[in-house]
């Protein structure tokens, strides 16, 4: 690593979020993803916990009460995909006109769809109407669950898998002789996945208006990859409480507006076992993030070449300039992509500044789905 991509590290040691994965409410999601991993250093270790017997019950925080994604979804619902063997829960807005664009959400590693819940309600009123939002919860996250119950318990969570995943079920919720045109939005894991199903779905003759990736790069995050375990092992065991957990991760700056950690936590965390050990806290992680350790090389090795490599209009977001790597400042140099930049953000952009990166993704999709005959969409070269 060279000494300024040190510094740049160093600097932003304090700023970066920890790693949740796991939940029980209906509507949640927000476990730290592998991009918050450029640091090596999660937020301090919380103490360890006294036996539940034991424990001095504190009344939760009511500024830390969870919010229903009724709030920001018209709909909520399973969707059965029998080609990958699951049950699908996802979320939607659909647009409120006929031919409007769809954006696609796809949550990074840990989380959920409604991590996007604040993002979605803001795009919804930005472009009034016009651009509907759909997150889904991706195999072993949220509410999806196996259609076979006798399912493995070793969740497959292969970079493979997660794009035919998410291929399946689009081509589910949109028959071929209702295809929507899409944008697809992916966060960290989840802009792994965006850029190789963006080829598949073309394909499958979606009309792809422009892939959007959320605050990742391939170099920075493969050398952080070495240290995740220590991210890993800084973070709490679990909560005594879902408002605990809410709190926590507000005042670790792993998510930085209260209103979407109310709304996008709950559903990271769930009960814990009735046989766990009487230390265990009442509520641990859905995503055991530490079993996923042989996929994270895969997740993310050739994700600038193929975001580059993408045949429509191309969006790379990012927390900071200097997560840029070599590969993407020459693919910028050229014209290759839209870059932008969101300032006094973690790396949960969409959660942290919903409004701002809502700006940007309105403007990208209004720039590139209204494009005159022969003009060329933003990174199309």
């Amino acid at each position: 690593m060279s000494e300024l991509y040190r510094s740049a590290i160093q600097a932003r040691i304090a700023k970066l979020p920890p790693m949740p994965a796991s939940a029980e409410d209906e509507e949640a999601e927000a476990a730290d993803s592998i991009g918050t991993l450029p640091t090596g250093m999660g937020p301090p270790a919380m103490p360890s916990h006294t036996p539940r017997s034991q424990r001095r019950q504190r009344t939760p925080n009511a500024a830390f009460t969870p919010l229903s994604a009724a709030n920001f979804f018209e709909q909520a619902t399973q969707v059965a995909v029998t080609a990958s063997g699951l049950d699908f829960r996802v979320y939607y807005t659909p647009p409120k006109f006929e031919g409007g664009t769809v954006l696609v959400c796809h949550h990074g590693a840990g989380y959920s769809g409604l991590s996007f819940a604040c993002f979605t309600k803001e795009v919804v009123e930005m472009s009034k109407g016009e651009c509907g939002v759909l997150a889904l919860d991706c195999r072993g996250h949220g509410k999806t669950t196996h259609t076979d119950d006798t399912a493995a318990e070793e969740e497959d969570l292969s970079i493979e898998t997660l794009t035919t995943d998410l291929v399946n079920l689009l081509q589910v919720i949109f028959p071929d002789e209702a295809i929507s045109p899409s944008l697809l939005a992916r966060h960290s894991l989840g802009g792994s996945v965006c850029v190789r199903a963006c080829p598949i779905l073309q394909e499958r003759k979606f009309r792809i208006t422009g892939v959007a990736v959320l605050d990742v790069v391939e170099e920075f995050t493969m050398e952080a990859l070495p240290v995740m375990h220590s991210l890993l092992n800084a973070r709490p065991e679990g909560f005594d409480s879902v408002e605990e957990a809410i709190e926590w991760h507000v005042k670790t700056n792993a998510i930085r507006n209260p209103n979407s950690a109310r709304v996008s936590i709950p559903p990271i965390i769930i009960p814990a076992p009735s046989d766990a050990l009487p230390s265990t806290p009442a509520y641990v992680w859905r995503t055991p993030l530490r079993s996923t350790a042989p996929y994270w090389t895969s997740w993310f090795k050739g994700l600038s070449s193929k975001f580059l490599a993408a045949r429509t209009a191309r969006l790379l977001v990012l927390a900071g300039a200097e997560r840029l790597d070599r590969e993407l400042m020459i693919g910028q140099m050229q014209g290759k992509f839209q870059l932008v930049v969101v300032p006094n953000v973690g790396h949960m952009v969409h959660e942290d500044d919903p409004t701002r990166l809502a700006e940007v993704m309105v403007e990208f999709w209004r720039r590139n789905e209204r494009v005159v005959v022969g003009m060329k969409k933003v990174g199309e070269l």
